[in-house]
């Protein structure tokens, strides 16, 4: 069973993220990137799904700069067998990804897609969707869980009222929840062998793909700074306040 992991490149979980003075987008000048955590997940999944003899090989893909190359060598100094980048700018909506991964599933003949639900930059959670649309395969989203036996995937979701658990034959698509395991980090060894693994370029006309973004940015804005606390001297001056000021007792 051939695995195929969508991994993306985004602003690093513990960086303050800042945005430029014209609002237009992020500010990117040295700032650290790194594997998106969700993706982490996905990479993760997969693998231990090779090392339990189920898979035979993981496929990790990006679409994205050649920046995006230092992605998949984590993802395959993580385990994956190979990689692939899809040349893009960095703003391709979730659309042309799932198109563009569309193609991609369709090369490699990939038994199943594993994806993070979402990128912390973009917070879209979107992608893995409309991929499973695209491609006409059962989706599960959300896993917490995954069992693969007898050429299906049971996974076990979160949802409102607690867990659910579907079956879904294969090929599908999985889109991963952070309960569904903790990624492992890479040894040096292994990140010195990602350095000899295959890993191909190619760009959306060896997809046939047209690249048409039907999503544009106006501005970007930072949140609004929290007010400071105040101090209280009595459980009644308390109650006065959040009935009165904060208005949520009555």
């Amino acid at each position: 069973m051939k695995i195929l992991v969508s991994v993306k490149r985004v602003i690093d979980y513990n960086v303050k993220v800042r945005v430029k003075a014209d609002h237009t987008a992020v500010d990117l000048t040295n700032v650290k990137m790194s594997m998106n955590p969700f993706c982490e997940i996905a990479v993760e999944e997969a693998i231990r799904l090779k090392e339990k003899g189920i898979a035979t090989e993981v496929v990790a893909v990006s679409i994205g700069s050649k920046a995006c190359q230092e992605t998949l060598r984590t993802a395959l100094a993580l385990g994956a067998d190979r990689a692939i980048q899809v040349e893009a700018e960095e703003d391709v909506d979730s659309l042309s990804v799932a198109k563009l991964l569309s193609k991609v599933a369709q090369q490699e003949e990939a038994d199943l897609i594993i994806m993070g639900k979402q990128a912390i930059d973009s917070d879209n959670n979107q992608t893995g969707q409309m991929l499973a649309a695209l491609l006409d395969y059962p989706q599960a989203t959300f896993a917490s869980e995954v069992v693969i036996e007898n050429g299906e995937a049971q996974v076990t979701r979160e949802i409102d009222g607690g867990l659910q658990t579907l079956a879904v034959t294969l090929p599908a698509v999985v889109t991963t929840d952070l309960r569904l395991n903790e990624p492992r980090f890479a040894s040096l060894p292994n990140i010195m062998k990602a350095k000899r693994k295959p890993l191909d370029v190619k760009t959306p006309a060896d997809l046939g793909i047209e690249l048409v973004s039907n999503v544009s940015v106006v501005s970007v804005t930072p949140p609004a700074e929290r007010a400071g606390g105040i101090k209280v001297g009595s459980v009644s001056e308390l109650v006065d306040k959040l009935k009165n000021e904060a208005k949520v007792v009555s």
